[in-house]
Parts: structure tokens; C-alpha cells; sequence
């Protein structure tokens, strides 16, 4: 099992649950307002009134044969925008309940 944290632009939320969905992903943990600011390029995120967009994040948990297609869809989206932002990080699962 993968574990796949995606960072994203809130304006995402909605193609990013298509994703999953697509996937034949059901189950996640969403973190609806996240603040951040990318390492190399991006606007910050951080809800203020100068820096106004803001981030969430969603965590899912996934059989590893899923990752590539999950990732390969989340990088086509991620091409629509330079300064929006999404990032996924894979992390192995070690054990659950």
C-alpha cells in the first residue's frame, strides 16, 4: 500500500476529487485550508489579504498500482497553471488497521 499527500489550490478541489474518483479512489482525509508557498516557483498561499489564495490538502491510501496512473493525472493538471500549484508525495505504507 501508497500513501499519497496531494497539496493543491483550492481552486483544484473538484478536478482533484475527479481524479480520485476516475482512479477508482473512495476513501480520503481532506484538509480543507492549508497555507504554504512553493520550494522553487508559485505565488504564496497563505490566506492573508495580501497573498489571498489558499491551499488544501487530501491524503489517500491506495494500492501501489494505482500511483503512476494517479500521479500521471495529477501532473496533466498541474500543466494548466504555472502559478497554482499542486504537489504529490508517495510515502510506503507500512502497516494499518
Amino acid at each position: 500500500m501508497k500513501s499519497i499527500f496531494i497539496a493543491f489550490d483550492q481552486a483544484y478541489y473538484e478536478q482533484i476529487l475527479t481524479i480520485l474518483s476516475t482512479n477508482h479512489v473512495r476513501g480520503f482525509t481532506e484538509w480543507e485550508s492549508v497555507k504554504g508557498r512553493g520550494s522553487k516557483t508559485g505565488e504564496p498561499h497563505f490566506g492573508s489579504h495580501a497573498w489571498p489564495s489558499q491551499n488544501s490538502s487530501i491524503m489517500t491510501i491506495v494500492d501501489e498500482e494505482k500511483v503512476k496512473p494517479i500521479l500521471a493525472d495529477l501532473r496533466t493538471l498541474d500543466a494548466t497553471s504555472k502559478l497554482m500549484g499542486i504537489r504529490a508525495f508517495v510515502w510506503n505504507i507500512e502497516d494499518g488497521m
